[in-house]
């Protein structure tokens, strides 16, 4: 299904309000003294913070009254069926080790999808006060310098291109090896930016991101925001993403091909 433009006015305005409650949530233990985090994971440090989960029980609340009949798929808390078709996907912190760390590179995640995948996104940083959103008509920034269109950049090669990643952080090592052969000819290579390095894809910035092991938390807003902005966002076989795993995101098709050539050759 899609939306109809009543429908759709509904769903920007609940995406604000989410956006609204994350963004005090998580300003209330951001940069503050004492803030430890546990670990999902044996392995590895895979962080959450009691300010991930007062975000998404923020949102929550939110959608239990606004849209009760939607589902809900969250990263800290169990999925919600829903009835009408529509799903709100939310990461109540996308960068958990960038907020434990002061960094101001992480950001609230929050889109609606259907059937076919997302329909409408928010990138929001609430340190900084930037919020991006694309999808249903939309593809804006409202940020400190005020309220501005977001367009990708003009297309260029991977010899003038700027590349963001979390490789090595993220991956395997054959993933990691498939991310070099696409970084070495590129013009720049910056990392560990979380979802800002997509909202810098929307705005104009740079011009890919490749990353893998996402889930559809991770993905599913920046890819409304990108493809509202005029990007393309795919697994690294050119696909869909909507569900995560092994993620390519480019300005322009020439650029994602070029980019997607490298990632699988042998």
């Amino acid at each position: 299904m899609r939306v109809s433009d009543s429908e759709a006015a509904e769903l920007v305005a609940t995406a604000h309000a989410l956006a609204d409650a994350a963004r005090a949530a998580t300003l209330l233990h951001f940069r503050k003294p004492g803030l430890t985090a546990d670990t999902k994971e044996a392995a590895r440090f895979d962080p959450v913070t009691v300010a991930d989960r007062l975000s998404e029980e923020r949102m929550r609340e939110i959608l239990s009254e606004r849209r009760p009949r939607d589902g809900i798929l969250g990263e800290e808390f169990d999925p919600v069926a829903g009835t009408s078709g529509l799903t709100w996907v939310l990461d109540p912190i996308d960068g958990t080790r960038g907020y434990l760390s002061g960094t101001p590179t992480w950001g609230v995640l929050i889109s609606v999808r259907d059937a076919l995948g997302p329909v409408y996104g928010i990138i929001d940083q609430p340190y900084i006060g930037e919020r991006f959103e694309g999808g249903l008509g939309r593809a804006v920034v409202n940020g400190p310098t005020g309220r501005a269109a977001l367009r990708v950049r003009p297309a260029r090669g991977l010899a003038e291109a700027i590349l963001f990643t979390t490789f090595p952080e993220v991956g395997t090592a054959d993933e990691a090896a498939a991310f070099r052969r696409v970084a070495e000819p590129a013009k720049l290579v910056r990392y560990g930016m979380d979802c800002y390095a997509y909202a810098l894809i929307a705005a104009g910035q740079i011009d890919l991101v490749i990353e893998a092991g996402l889930q559809a938390y991770d993905v599913q807003a920046p890819i409304a925001v990108i493809e509202a902005a005029g990007g393309v966002v795919t697994d690294w076989q050119g696909g869909p993403v909507h569900d995560g795993g092994r993620v390519l995101a480019a300005s322009c098709t020439d650029l994602h091909a070029e980019a997607l050539a490298l990632l699988n050759r042998r």
